[in-house]
């Protein structure tokens, strides 16, 4: 089934449209979800969550705005740390109250600061743009990068320190 198929499906709620869904889309999704979420089954649990969600926010998909393929890698992707972000909120709580509680002052500057290095990252290449998100966005190891590009880990972190230095120039000396 075609991916234009597979969307129409989706929206006429044709539950044949979410097997073809998990069977096409299935193992990018699990790509997407392996680096957050290592334990196999918080994974699998996960992964159900991001088809339940697909199925439940499919009309809101805008192929204007993007491609398919990456909204639904979205959407695993804030599952899983949303799924993570769960995780850590039911860790027993230490003795003393954190004091680290985003003010809205940070909040507005941590978006700002994402607005600038969002800006800087159009001015690097396409290849280093890959790389900065496939190391900072979708938090894989160094490992997998470097199996996936057939490259050396110490070729892809001589890479990345190359491209955390040149953002940092074009932030004017700000970190990354």
């Amino acid at each position: 089934m075609k991916e234009a198929e597979i969307i129409a499906r989706l929206r006429d709620g044709d539950s044949q449209a979410m097997e073809a869904l998990m069977r096409q889309y299935g193992p990018f999704l699990r790509y997407i979800l392996t680096p957050i979420l290592p334990n196999a089954s918080e994974r699998e649990e996960c992964f159900s969550e991001v088809i339940v969600r697909i199925w439940q926010k499919q009309a809101q998909y805008d192929p204007e705005k993007g491609s398919w393929k990456a909204w639904i890698a979205a959407i695993a992707r804030n599952a899983a740390l949303n799924w993570n972000r769960g995780r850590k909120q039911m860790e027993p709580l230490a003795e003393e109250i954190p004091t680290d509680t985003m003010i809205p002052e940070d909040i507005l500057l941590r978006k700002e600061r994402q607005k600038i290095l969002e800006q800087a990252l159009l001015q690097v290449s396409r290849q280093e743009r890959l790389l900065f998100y496939r190391k900072y966005y979708y938090l894989q190891s160094t490992a997998q990068i470097a199996r996936e590009l057939g490259m050396t880990e110490r070729a892809v972190e001589g890479k990345l320190y190359r491209l955390k230095k040149k953002l940092r120039e074009l932030l004017g000396g700000d970190t990354v």
